[in-house]
């Protein structure tokens, strides 16, 4: 199913950032706008990504610009290719169709050109289409140009190599309302900085011996400005660059230099990152670059409520396997999105109308399940099917006997089709479905009442068939063929209208109903998330379901009416084995 359908005419979403884009646009300050994803591969993306995913590639679709995927990968410690595979499936999920001819990729090995002897590089990587022949960008790319700058902040005396540990550099650093002591080491002439720097390149020294600081001010009100670290040593190979590197750049020197060689118009991150702009901006400058450079904007992230969007925190949960792994269709995360079988559509909608301020706010997690059946309703085919079976015997229909119905696929389509099932002697209808001690206003099926069937007839409930040990095993009622569409009493009105499927002419299924992860709003909140975990946030039932299920494809979408929307399992749906996944409820029970 696609859903560019929806998202074409749609006009596109009004904030500060666009505003701000839009008035350089018409200024023609830029040639194009750039804007650009920048993930660490540390771990799946979450729905807090999808935020910064939409406004990137939005931009860029609004303007015909491009949106670049990169790889901040300066902590090989931490990152795997794992998460790069992951990440990027989840990015051209989340955009295919809607501004995936905005994401730009840069030929296989391509990297920036070196650093011209007075450390000024005039050119950078031009993006070209996906292709076979091409790939994401990635920092680790950039390591060479970034190792060449770093020569040239030590050449102009705005860089030295500190001999203190990360504990004594933590200490000396002071505090928010105390300033900082310099470095003993904070005044090594250029000439020594430059041979402990390449000595350092060079391996010769052991892990945290020694780092590269920039030289800024220790007084700085804004802590981040007291020298702070550009580079580190870690002996770890690299999941992208390999063994060639043991010094490996902190995110704030690599990240606006990335911006900077991709020509990078609008670097557009979330709010914890502005105390870190005035840094961004000083080794730009400190440099002297040649080309326009790029500018950093902040927004607020998304919080959605009921949820946990911390990546140390989803992989608690994965590793005490609380779920079953980053993809389990209650995580937060897009392939755990996916895999339940929310639309990309439902997500994009979502995140658009949160907006984006600069304040940060719990977004009610309601907006986004509202957000996901708007979606399926018009999209999703129809079909019955019984999770929780009773047989009834339908006693006046002779056994063999198929009594044509037609079922309608989608009642909200433009021109509604219907398909043929069966109704049998023998049918499936849902446990709850039946009282044989109805409550007051019960107008399902009970002893002596009457339900219709839909797309059938009107039952009456004759007999309940126990065994031995009191256990129903089967109901037994008369069916009133002539209250069928098309027959003389089709009009006759009862209360009651449940669903079934018949029972010679079924499939069977697991289906795994799924529900909120937590049972608080903010999880994140309680001393220890995991004891507030919904322990009734998965239900495995073997379900019966209409034949015409049994070639579902991954990419349909179903109602199983009055039950919910649902989708094939990618992971565990195989040819004769249907698992089917509850993507969300047709009414939100959390209101109650």
């Amino acid at each position: 199913m696609t859903d560019e359908k929806n998202t074409a005419a749609a006009p596109a979403p009004s904030d500060f950032i666009r505003d701000i884009v839009a008035q350089h646009v018409a200024e023609q300050r830029y040639a194009k706008i750039v804007t650009r994803f920048p993930p660490e591969p540390n771990g799946y993306l979450h729905i807090g990504h999808a935020k910064s995913i939409c406004l990137n590639f939005g931009i860029a679709r609004e303007h015909n610009g491009q949106c670049n995927l990169r790889f901040d990968d300066t902590n090989p410690a931490k990152e795997e290719v794992e998460f790069v595979e992951s990440i990027t499936t989840d990015v051209r999920w989340l955009i295919a169709g809607w501004a995936d001819h905005c994401l730009a990729f840069k030929p296989k090995g391509a990297h920036p050109a070196p650093v011209t002897s007075n450390g000024k590089p005039d050119r950078y990587i031009a993006p070209v289409p996906p292709g076979e022949n091409t790939e994401a960008f990635f920092a680790s790319d950039y390591f060479d140009a970034l190792y060449e700058y770093a020569l040239e902040l030590i050449r102009r005396g705005k860089a030295y190599v500190c001999d203190l540990s990360p504990e004594d550099t933590d200490k000396y650093r002071g505090a928010p309302d105390q300033p900082g002591r310099e470095s003993p080491f904070r005044n090594r002439s250029v000439a020594e900085n430059l041979d402990l720097f390449q000595r350092m390149k060079a391996g010769e020294f052991p892990n945290a011996a020694r780092s590269l600081r920039a030289k800024i001010d220790m007084a700085s009100p804004n802590v981040w400005l007291r020298d702070p670290l550009l580079y580190r040593i870690r002996h770890v190979p690299h999941h992208h660059a390999g063994d060639k590197w043991c010094i490996y750049p902190l995110y704030d020197y690599a990240h606006c230099l990335s911006d900077y060689l991709e020509g990078i118009t609008h670097s557009i991150c979330t709010l914890e990152f502005e105390v870190h702009r005035p840094l961004y901006d000083w080794i730009l400058e400190a440099l002297d670059l040649p080309r326009a450079l790029p500018h950093q904007y902040e927004f607020a992230k998304l919080m959605p409520n009921y949820l946990i969007v911390s990546k140390r925190n989803l992989l608690r949960l994965v590793q005490e396997k609380v779920v079953s792994g980053w993809d389990d269709p209650r995580m937060p995360t897009i392939s755990g999105l996916r895999r339940r079988g929310i639309p990309a559509s439902a997500v994009r909608r979502f995140v658009t109308s949160v907006g984006v301020t600069k304040f940060n706010s719990v977004t009610d997690i309601a907006l986004f399940e509202h957000a996901i059946r708007d979606e399926l309703n018009t999209a999703a085919a129809r079909r019955l099917a019984v999770l929780r079976p009773i047989k009834l015997v339908l006693t006046n229909i002779p056994a063999g006997e198929s009594i044509p119905c037609a079922a309608v696929n989608n009642p909200q389509a433009e021109n509604p089709t219907t398909r043929p099932i069966v109704l049998t002697r023998e049918v499936f209808i849902e446990t709850d479905d039946f009282a044989e001690v109805p409550p007051p206003k019960y107008f399902r099926l009970k002893p002596g009442g009457e339900v219709r069937l839909k797309y059938a007839c009107i039952i009456k409930l004759d007999e309940i068939v126990k065994d031995a040990a009191g256990a129903i095993t089967e109901l037994r009622c008369t069916a009133q063929l002539d209250t069928r569409s098309g027959q003389p009493n089709a009009d006759k009105k009862v209360k009651g209208t449940i669903h079934w499927v018949s029972a010679t002419q079924c499939v069977d299924a697991e289906v795994r109903l799924y529900d909120r992860l937590f049972t608080v709003p903010e999880p994140a909140a309680e001393p220890d998330f995991i004891k507030v975990v919904n322990p009734k946030s998965l239900e495995v039932v073997q379900a019966k379901l209409e034949p015409s299920l049994a070639s579902a494809q991954l990419e349909d979408r179903y109602q199983f009416e009055r039950l919910g929307y649902f989708a094939l399992d990618p992971k565990d749906s195989a040819p004769g084995k249907l698992v089917f996944n509850r993507t969300i409820s047709l009414k939100d029970t959390w209101a109650k």
